[in-house]
């Protein structure tokens, strides 16, 4: 992998291991935690974790304010809108609907950077794109491709597309800061920025899902601890490597390593129910990785 260096690569890989354990945690508090509250309690734990090394984001003098705008924004499509799209997904859409679609975040990434960015997709990213796609759709049919054709398409499907939309608008919008000064910011300051603002945006959602009454928790020691490893591992955590893995890779190819979570996601579930992995998991990690190979020996976006 040329043109990325190995530090990028474990920035993008570690974060797409700790959403993998993400969409497990989601799909599990199902029933105990309803989806907008899920997301309300995530970011506003790691608000609470973040605020001692990052509150001077917030001060009078802080270059913020003047880009109060643009990180507007970025909390909204980064932390406020995605999550709550993805928990909502999960309470009707299968696993492997969820995980197929967001899978299509290269289409979009080279989509969106083609058209509001004018970033050009080269024929080696657009091939590496199918490549990876196809590893993708090999782990969510455990290798049975005819399985697709009995697929139906829920509200929940639907959802999941926004959020990869979304997602992909909030990559290239860190990639690309303008005038903003962010990226000489301390990293506590600039990702507490993200979630506070993400977090003010999850409770006017919240706020609804009250109104109409289908807010609840049942909190227990298995359900805390889920909560807890949400607001720590795939929220500051992979935000933060999630950054950095943009600004050093671009995000078009960026996108490429966010098919890993699928894998990951099957292997975690295999490992929790005593599965092992399958000769399957090991053919779709190898497309996956020529997929971003392929990728990645394109003209970085940056």
């Amino acid at each position: 992998m040329p043109q990325i260096p190995l530090s990028t690569v474990f920035y993008l890989t570690l974060a797409t291991l700790l959403w993998a354990g993400n969409a497990i945690s989601g799909r599990v508090l199902v029933g105990s935690i309803s989806p907008i509250t899920l997301s309300a309690v995530r970011w506003g734990l790691a608000a609470l974790i973040l605020f001692p090394l990052g509150w001077k984001v917030f001060k009078p003098s802080s270059a913020l304010w003047q880009n109060k705008g643009r990180f507007l924004v970025l909390g909204l499509l980064g932390v406020g809108s995605y999550n709550v799209l993805l928990y909502l997904a999960l309470q009707t859409s299968t696993a492997i609907n969820v995980t197929l679609i967001g899978a299509s975040m290269p289409i979009w990434m080279l989509f969106i950077g083609a058209v509001f960015y004018k970033v050009r997709p080269t024929l080696l990213q657009m091939v590496g794109a199918v490549v990876s796609l196809i590893g993708v759709t090999v782990v969510l049919t455990r290798g049975e491709p005819t399985s697709l054709l009995s697929m139906e398409v829920v509200m929940g499907d639907l959802l999941i597309m926004l959020a990869t939309i979304l997602w992909a608008f909030y990559s290239w919008m860190i990639s690309r800061p303008g005038e903003s000064t962010e990226r000489q910011w301390p990293w506590a300051e600039f990702l507490m920025a993200q979630v506070l603002i993400g977090f003010m945006w999850t409770m006017l959602f919240e706020g609804a899902e009250i109104a109409t009454g289908h807010a609840f928790i049942d909190l227990n020691y298995w359900t805390g601890a889920l909560i807890i490893f949400v607001a720590i591992g795939p929220s500051l955590i992979a935000y933060r490597c999630w950054g950095l893995g943009v600004n050093g890779a671009g995000p078009t190819v960026a996108a490429f390593f966010a098919n890993l979570i699928p894998l990951f996601t099957a292997l975690l579930s295999a490992a929790i129910l005593g599965d092992p992995p399958q000769l399957f998991h090991g053919l779709a990690f190898a497309l996956i990785v020529i997929g971003i190979l392929v990728s990645s020996t394109a003209k970085k976006s940056s």
